[in-house]
């Protein structure tokens, strides 16, 4: 009844003449549309691919602008750590010892005594990690004060809004990690000037 007869799927079968107006080829099967869809979505598969694809930056020269931000090239840095008084900051930050850097070890240290099951052990642990709190507040605190009066010193006519966040941001982060790479060692004297 509501089948299809014999005379309609032989009359379906035959080809069809191009009309006027079409668009002169076969419709593509599912499968083919598909392949050809993700042939071209090749999606970047990092936040940072994604960012540089959104640029127009090739794969090479994205590597080479990383090596260069590493090395702490002006022409590759991003806007926020460009400029001299960027650049001591860092070297500023990176010159000094800091309690951020023995920060993991100890809150390791502390996690394995707050699992040990001992009272005692776990009321030793909570201590280190409030007296590991407290030392890099002091530390903070101590840089930032030094930090101020550095640059009223170096850099006179500069305006000095937004250093004491970016110096903390960096003295936060563990040393391997900062980026651009640390240019001098732990006490190193810094050179006077930056410009």
């Amino acid at each position: 009844m509501f089948g299809r007869s014999k005379s309609q799927d032989t009359s379906s079968t035959t080809p069809v003449v191009d009309k006027p107006g079409g668009k002169g080829r076969p419709t593509p099967s599912r499968k083919e549309a598909e392949a050809a869809a993700k042939a071209r979505a090749k999606v970047p598969r990092t936040r940072r691919e994604q960012m540089m694809a959104k640029r127009g930056v090739s794969a090479e020269s994205s590597k080479t602008i990383r090596a260069g931000m590493k090395a702490g090239d002006e022409r590759y840095l991003l806007p926020r750590d460009k400029g001299p008084v960027r650049s001591f900051i860092r070297d500023f930050v990176d010159s000094r010892f800091s309690f951020v850097e023995l920060m993991v070890p100890l809150l390791i240290v502390t996690l394995l005594l707050g699992y040990s099951g001992n009272s005692y052990l776990v009321g030793v642990g909570n201590t280190v990690l409030f007296g590991t709190v407290l030392l890099v507040a002091l530390d903070i605190f101590v840089m930032r004060f030094r930090l101020r009066r550095e640059l009223a010193r170096r850099f006179p006519d500069e305006p000095t809004k937004g250093t004491t966040y970016y110096a903390i941001m960096r003295a936060l982060q563990m040393k391997f990690m900062r980026m651009p790479k640390a240019k001098v060692k732990i006490g190193q004297t810094l050179p006077e000037h930056y410009r």
